[in-house]
C-alpha cells in the first residue's frame, strides 16, 4: 500500500472510531480502540492500534494503563511524551471528577461514592498511603489529607496529626482509608490497634470516627461493617 493509501486509510479508520464513539459511547468500542482513539490527540500521522494493545497487554487493561508510571508508559514501542502526558492527565481528570462529586455530594447516609473515588485514586497504588476524609456536621465530606505515604508494607501514621487536621478544617468526624497495595482485603492487626488508638483520642475531642476503609484494586474492606468500629 502507498503511504498515500496508507494516509487516508487511517484518516478514514479515525473518523469510523469517532462516529461509532459519538452514536454509542464508549459501549460502541472495544477497549484497545477506546484508548487508540484517545491516543489519536496526541499522535496524528500514525496507526495507534498497535500502541493501544500493548499498552493493555503490558498494564493488563485499562485501569492498569492510567494507573501506570509516566516514564512506563513512554517506555511502550510507539508512545511518546505526549501520548503518555495525554493518558495520565484522563487518569487525573477521572480522579478530580470523583473527587468533587464526593466532596459535593457524599454523605455518610451514602459511603458508595467515597468507596468509589478512593479505588480510583488508591486502589492502584502501588505504595501504602494513608487518607483522611473530614466530615462537617451535616456529614458532608469538607476536606480530604494524604497523613502518610509509605512502603509497600507499612505506613506509619501519628494520631496527632489527623487531629491537628480535624480542628484546622473545623471537622466534627472524620473517615479512615488507606490501601493494601498487594490485594489483601483483611486488616493487620496494627491496623486495628491504629484505629483503636485513633478512635479513642477523638472521643476524647468530641470527634466521631465513621469507619476506616482498606481499599484494593478489587475491593474495599469496612471497619465499621464488620463490627470494628
Amino acid at each position: 500500500m502507498r503511504s498515500g493509501d496508507k494516509s487516508s486509510h487511517r484518516i478514514g479508520h479515525r473518523k469510523r472510531l469517532r462516529k461509532r464513539f459519538a452514536e454509542s459511547g464508549i459501549r460502541g468500542l472495544q477497549d484497545y480502540e477506546a484508548l487508540e482513539l484517545l491516543l489519536t490527540y496526541a499522535v496524528s500521522r500514525k496507526d495507534m492500534k498497535p500502541a493501544a494493545k500493548a499498552l493493555i497487554r503490558r498494564f493488563k487493561g485499562i485501569s492498569g494503563v492510567f494507573a501506570a508510571d509516566i516514564h512506563e508508559i513512554e517506555e511502550v514501542e510507539g508512545i511518546g511524551e505526549g501520548a503518555a502526558v495525554l493518558i495520565k492527565l484522563m487518569h487525573a481528570l477521572m480522579e478530580l471528577c470523583l473527587k468533587e462529586k464526593t466532596i459535593q455530594r457524599a454523605k455518610l447516609s451514602s459511603p458508595e461514592a467515597v468507596v468509589e473515588y478512593c479505588r480510583v485514586s488508591m486502589g492502584l497504588l502501588r505504595d501504602e498511603q494513608f487518607r483522611v476524609i473530614y466530615l462537617n456536621s451535616q456529614n458532608e465530606v469538607i476536606s480530604e489529607e494524604i497523613i502518610q505515604e509509605g512502603t509497600v508494607d507499612q505506613a506509619v501514621v501519628y494520631p496527632r496529626k489527623v487531629l491537628e487536621y480535624a480542628i484546622r478544617h473545623k471537622a466534627v468526624g472524620f473517615i479512615l482509608v488507606h490501601n493494601h497495595p498487594g490485594g489483601l482485603l483483611r486488616p493487620s492487626k496494627s491496623d486495628i490497634e491504629l484505629t483503636r488508638r485513633l478512635k479513642s483520642a477523638s472521643e476524647e475531642m468530641g470527634l466521631r470516627v465513621h469507619d476506616h476503609f482498606i481499599i484494593t484494586r478489587e475491593g474495599y474492606y469496612s471497619f465499621y461493617e464488620n463490627g470494628l468500629l
